[in-house]
């Protein structure tokens, strides 16, 4: 079995995603978040002025080869040095990627000629190619909880103890300054037979993909079946009392015009099934209810168990309407040349 897979998100939920998909195609792409201004990727974001790369490395070793040398390659990018010097806290991988940035430039071909070193399978995108920056509207942060609080930055999102209402990008000029969206990347989704958003930080490494205008067109044109992966458990500061549909009410407020064909759960992290079939029907989709995060951890999925559950999802109805065969993928994929049916 093989079609054109697209995953988009950032950090550990991109890398179950992959992980996941490259089990059921080898054709995987991972469109990553370049927002992060915390640990490692924010030190170099700050002292560097490059893209932040700890989520662009975590792709990278999820889709990274099984031989030995790609193997030992992908150990290496995650190692951490220790001590209390400089270089305590960064990972490998994220030095050799800020290297390459400066001394290629283009992040696209610094991923691919990193993507040579770890063997990777497919390729690793980011979002934007230049670092962005995320904005929020937090209540519950003062003694009035209806009044409105904006905060700046990706780890202070992360961990408000304020709720989140909404969120919006800047590039790299700030506020007024549109964000732009990475050619290749666009490219990707219009070609996919499959997207898959999430799961991961929601408000701040799901969301912000539809917040790029030309990922945005690109998620609501495309002729890909798109499925939307929730979370394990709610995430504290993000989304702490969500319930799984609110994920996708928000989702949706995000991007109204956005339709998807299948959402994914872990059955035991849903409390009331009815109300998430009703909110994913709102999107047009079909939820799917499995047993899919790791047997004693709750908190994390299982690629093996995911990948399943995808599979399930693409070829036919789940607890709601229908879906679409692996086969019929592929059809589709050839009826219409590998083009978009607006080309």
């Amino acid at each position: 079995m093989s079609f054109a897979a697209v995953a988009l998100g950032g950090g550990h939920g991109l890398h179950a995603t992959l992980t996941a998909l490259r089990r059921v195609t080898d054709d995987v792409t991972a469109v990553v978040t370049v927002a992060d201004d915390g640990g490692s990727s924010g030190r170099l974001r700050r002292e560097l002025g490059l893209l932040p790369p700890g989520d662009l490395r975590k792709a990278m070793v999820a889709l990274a080869g099984a031989d030995p040398s790609s193997a030992l390659w992908a150990t290496l990018f995650q190692h951490r040095f220790g001590g209390t010097g400089a270089l305590a806290g960064h990972a490998v991988g994220n030095l050799v990627l800020a290297g390459l940035l400066e001394q290629l430039g283009d992040p696209v071909a610094v991923l691919a000629e990193a993507g040579r070193l770890l063997g990777v399978r497919g390729r690793v995108l980011p979002m934007c190619t230049e670092p962005l920056s995320i904005e929020a509207d937090v209540t519950g942060l003062d003694d009035d909880a209806d009044v409105v609080r904006r905060i700046r930055g990706q780890v202070a999102i992360a961990t408000t103890p304020g709720r989140v209402q909404r969120i919006r990008l800047h590039g790299p000029g700030g506020p007024g300054e549109a964000p732009r969206g990475c050619a290749e990347a666009v490219e990707a989704v219009l070609a996919a037979d499959v997207v898959v958003l999430g799961p991961g930080s929601w408000f701040t490494s799901v969301l912000p993909h539809l917040l790029v205008p030309e990922l945005h067109d690109a998620l609501v044109r495309t002729s890909a079946r798109k499925v939307v992966v929730l979370n394990l458990v709610p995430q504290p500061g993000e989304t702490d009392g969500f319930s799984p549909e609110l994920h996708l009410d928000v989702l949706c407020e995000h991007a109204p015009a956005l339709r998807v064909d299948a959402v994914i759960a872990d059955v035991d992290a849903v409390p009331v099934p009815d109300r998430l079939r009703r909110a994913a029907a709102a999107l047009g989709a079909a939820a799917h209810l499995a047993p899919i995060a790791v047997a004693g951890a709750p908190d994390r999925h299982d690629p093996t168990a995911l990948a399943s559950a995808v599979t399930r999802a693409l070829a036919g109805p789940g607890d709601g309407t229908g879906g679409a065969s692996s086969t019929t993928l592929q059809e589709d994929r050839t009826s219409r040349g590998g083009e978009a049916p607006w080309r």
